[in-house]
């Protein structure tokens, strides 16, 4: 008899369980489907697109005819694009040279370059720029004596606030030990999926967007503003305390369990291809005229 009871005892609380497990599962539909519902409704006011690069408008590393096709959309449908981009200076200044875009931010909110201008603007307050150099080159030749598989990345020499180093063969525990110790010696430290980034520590893309913003595009709001990204050295862009409309493509979601400030949406299609999708759907939701 006592068994009976107790199985029944079981089968009780686990049907609770379930039970419990349904109506928080429902709640949780129903508040991402309400969130997804007022992004969609959000896009109709979209002016400028604030995005990564790497693996965010790149597919497998390059860019095709999709994506410039995006960006032809865009700026047929007045929606300007500013790219914000961990890539070095060097490489960022053609880039919105070449590009269809209104500007570029290199080196994680470190340089700007409007579109059209030849010589970029420095966002982060350097002194001596020698000196910052070989204090970063110092702060690299320590890690590497801890992980001497480290190389320099390829785009290093074009660099000015920052140096980088390849990411590939590091891993998580690697990357928090690395943070830990740049922090100690009083550099911020951040990684995307191409790079990592020993840096300025009040440096980072929102830090160097915010700057940007009121300066060159002092008309739009945060409410025309959308944020893209895809990994964490794109976190800052994910907050909604600054940034209350963005977006992470679908490969996100490799990370966002260790991001603090999560994307508001994310994508189905990854890297450039949700890049495309999120084109659409903002010019879809575009105001018609009669």
């Amino acid at each position: 008899m006592g068994y009976y009871i107790n199985s029944l005892k079981y089968c009780y609380i686990l049907h609770l369980r379930v039970l419990v497990s349904i109506i928080c599962s429902q709640n949780l539909g129903n508040r991402y489907t309400h969130a997804y519902t007022s992004m969609l409704h959000s896009l109709s006011k979209i002016r400028l697109i604030a995005t990564d690069m790497d693996g965010t408008l790149t597919v497998n590393g390059k860019f095709n005819s999709l994506l410039l096709q995006a960006f032809h959309d865009l700026n047929v449908a007045n929606i300007k694009v500013l790219i914000v981009t961990g890539r070095s200076a060097g490489w960022v200044s053609g880039l919105a040279h070449y590009l269809p875009v209104v500007g570029a931010i290199a080196e994680n909110g470190g340089m700007y370059y409007p579109s059209g201008r030849e010589t970029g603007i420095s966002l982060s307050e350097i002194p001596d720029l020698i000196r910052h150099r070989q204090q970063l080159a110092a702060t690299f030749n320590k890690l590497k004596a801890k992980f001497p598989q480290i190389q320099e990345s390829s785009d290093n020499r074009f660099r000015i606030t920052d140096w980088t180093f390849d990411i590939q063969g590091l891993t998580t525990s690697d990357l928090e030990l690395m943070a830990n110790l740049c922090q100690n010696m009083g550099w911020g430290f951040t990684y995307s999926t191409v790079q990592c980034h020993i840096k300025p520590q009040a440096q980072d893309k929102a830090i160097g967007l915010l700057q940007v913003l009121p300066k060159y595009f002092p008309d739009y709001t945060a409410a025309e503003i959308l944020t893209v990204g895809d990994s964490p050295n794109d976190e800052s862009l994910f907050d909604a305390r600054y940034f209350p409309i963005s977006v992470g493509v679908a490969n996100v979601r490799e990370y966002v369990e260790r991001l603090q400030y999560k994307p508001a949406y994310i994508t189905k299609a990854d890297e450039g291809e949700g890049f495309c999708e999120l084109a659409k759907m903002i010019i879809s939701k575009m105001p018609t005229v009669n």
